[in-house]
């Protein structure tokens, strides 16, 4: 009775997930061409919810607006701006911005200086200050939402939680996987490596199927619970470069941005520790462990399993 409550538990939660939001930030780049002029590009998500967010500029600014013109994943406004001064101290919105969508912002002044921040449905303004940035603490964000955003990560921690025991095994686990994809990130990022985004989601989906199988089995890992994280990271920093390459990542600070970024999926990761681990303290305290086991191993296995034939067709480019 258990397993049959089990299944459908694991349905309706798939039945909710298949059409999981994908991460795609939106990036609004400014360059200061001559003093108080500048070149705006405003990328936003051509799949977003809803109609496309607006730039609302100082109004000490004059626009010229493009036409919008589709570049891969994202629609791409360039922008002209007169200002009557410098943006340092202004306020730059953003109207219509998406729940699903953060909007990353790099301002680059004349004079070398780089700012980056982040808005987002809670915060659609930011103030571009009047002195230099020195971290580009917005990819610590970024990376945050990065991490919740997307399912198949969250579910493969949840997959790797069960295959090992003790606390810090755990935190060992979760930093050797963020370790891993750190080096694959950067790689990619720097163009060492390369591989296409929809064969990388594919083998990710791959990763998951493969750690749902072995919840199944009830396997542990107690010697070297590491190995697979890092093993499996490896494949999955392909698919967090994704998330940068197509935004444009600032090159000005390069490492810095990469830093953060991965700083900030590392903390997402170690917020999900406690809570996926006290749910399977639960289970094992109210002695439930095995009806958990067999709902995430179903979980895990058919989102994993939609995802691989959805990205599979994709890219034999059925649809």
């Amino acid at each position: 009775m258990t397993q049959k409550i089990a299944k459908i538990l694991a349905l309706l939660f798939c039945s909710t997930s298949l059409l999981a939001h994908e991460f795609n930030p939106a990036h609004l780049v400014i360059d200061e061409m001559i003093e108080n002029e500048y070149k705006a590009s405003w990328m936003y998500p051509a799949r977003n919810i809803g109609s496309r967010a607006e730039v609302v500029f100082p109004v000490t600014c004059k626009s010229d607006n493009q036409l919008p013109i589709q570049k891969g994943k994202y629609l791409v406004e360039e922008i002209y701006l007169l200002c009557g001064s410098s943006l340092k101290g202004q306020i730059i919105a953003v109207n219509n911005l998406s729940v699903l969508t953060d909007a990353l912002v790099t301002v680059k002044h004349l004079n070398g200086e780089v700012f980056e921040g982040l808005m987002n449905l809670k915060r659609p303004s930011i103030t571009i200050p009047l002195q230099e940035q020195v971290y580009p603490t917005g990819y610590f964000t970024l990376g945050i939402d990065h991490l919740f955003s997307g399912k198949d990560h969250i579910l493969f921690i949840l997959g790797l939680l069960f295959l090992i025991t003790g606390f810090l095994n755990a935190v060992k686990t979760i930093t050797a996987f963020t370790l891993a994809h750190s080096i694959t990130l950067g790689l990619s990022v720097f163009e060492l490596v390369s591989l296409p985004q929809a064969t990388v989601e594919a083998i990710i989906a791959l990763t998951i199927i493969y750690l749902a199988i072995e919840v199944s089995e009830y396997k542990k890992y107690k010697s070297t619970p590491w190995l697979i994280a890092f093993g499996f990271g490896l494949l999955h920093g392909l698919g967090f470069a994704n998330a940068l390459t197509g935004i444009g990542i600032g090159n000005e600070q390069l490492l810095l941005s990469l830093l953060f970024f991965n700083l900030g999926i590392e903390a997402g990761q170690l917020m999900l520790v406690p809570i996926f681990g006290s749910l399977i303290w639960l289970a094992h305290k109210f002695n439930f462990y095995k009806q958990a086991t067999v709902l995430t191993s179903l979980i895990l296995g058919g989102m994993g399993f939609f995802w691989l034939i959805d990205r599979v067709i994709g890219i034999m480019g059925v649809l």
